[in-house]
């Protein structure tokens, strides 16, 4: 019988921060990332540059010793409950490992967690594409956000700033 385990990542530790990093390199080489491999100097400076920032959560899962997956969320601010939320930013499950249970479990984390600190709820945003993630989220109760049914769905956009 495989163990999990889910850990925060310690940024301050070499093994965690090259546990984070592999696993991060992973899903930016993935068609759902970028589909490159993560640049050498982004490498150098990230794990600095997330120890500092203390909104920003970073759990990695353990299966039987080995990290198997990652969840990285950013705590938001909902101005219309007047509270807390958690953004989950990315999940990564290794390829080789997926079907077993561990993105639902860093899921169930990333919720205990949210409720821990009295988030109001938990957002993420999916590619339309990734029919797998779309559907692993629906099953643990994400679902589209809409404020009016009249006024549709929300849609992710961004601006790229140089």
């Amino acid at each position: 019988m495989s163990r999990l385990v889910i850990q925060p990542t310690d940024f301050a530790d070499a093994t965690s921060t090259g546990d984070f990093l592999d696993l991060l390199d992973h899903y930016m080489r993935s068609p759902t990332g970028s589909g490159t491999a993560m640049p050498a100097e982004l490498r150098q400076r990230l794990p600095e540059q997330l120890r500092q920032r203390p909104t920003v959560l970073s759990f990695i899962a353990y299966l039987d010793g080995r990290a198997a997956g990652l969840i990285n969320c950013v705590e938001g601010f909902s101005t219309f409950a007047g509270k807390p939320l958690l953004n989950v930013h990315d999940i990564i499950v290794r390829e080789d490992l997926r079907r077993r249970g561990i993105a639902r479990a860093l899921l169930a984390h990333a919720e205990q967690v949210a409720r821990e600190r009295g988030c109001c709820k938990l957002t993420l945003e999916v590619l339309e594409g990734n029919k797998g993630a779309r559907q692993a989220y629906l099953d643990f109760g994400f679902q589209g956000y809409q404020l009016d049914p009249a006024m549709g769905q929300a849609l992710f956009m961004e601006k790229k700033l140089a």
